[in-house]
């Protein structure tokens, strides 16, 4: 996300020359990791390696993320409310556990984009039966995304089709007797 002169990176999966190449000649602000599963930080050390961008996550993820990379620490942190900005837009930090313990959605309110990782995807939330998720706890994670951010903000998921959060609403209950 970003314009011509600045950008961010929202999680840093696999291929980092894919990664540079979006990038391009802009300014990395920063690599900002939804949560710390490898499919979504295996590259960010290497890409602020050759940026100079930090990579920042929560906190609360920092044992998820000591799976993955053992010998290096993010470098700095996430935290609920934390403003971002990036090309003349603001970018809001909202904490969402339940698929990790530091998840982390991030809300652009001047675009109406959600930046959700693995918390909420097209047809319900993320996976709950890996190390550190909880499923009551992204339910309510989600809860809160629904009753604070508008209906028509369009949810730009980790895996998957995009989605808005008015179309999720309605099945919230539906997850809950699924159950996961």
């Amino acid at each position: 996300m970003g314009d011509d002169e600045q950008c961010v990176v929202i999680d840093a999966p696999h291929d980092a020359d894919r990664i540079m190449a979006a990038v391009g000649d802009r300014r990395l602000v920063a690599i900002l990791c939804t949560h710390a599963h490898d499919d979504h930080v295996r590259v960010a050390p290497e890409l602020s390696d050759r940026t100079g961008a930090p990579v920042l996550l929560h906190p609360d993820d920092l044992p998820v993320w000591r799976l993955t990379h053992p010998e290096r620490d993010p470098d700095g942190e996430l935290a609920d409310g934390q403003a971002i900005e990036v090309a003349g837009t603001s970018l809001t930090v909202i904490h969402t556990p339940g698929h990790a313990p530091g998840a982390c959605c991030i809300y652009c309110s001047e675009l109406g984009v959600l930046f959700s990782g693995d918390t909420l995807f097209a047809g319900g939330p993320g996976a709950t039966g890996r190390s550190f998720s909880d499923f009551p706890t992204i339910i309510a994670s989600i809860t809160e995304l629904f009753d604070r951010l508008p209906s028509d903000t369009i949810v730009h998921t980790g895996h998957g089709d995009s989605t808005t959060l008015g179309v999720e609403r309605p099945h919230r209950q539906e997850w809950i007797d699924r159950g996961h």
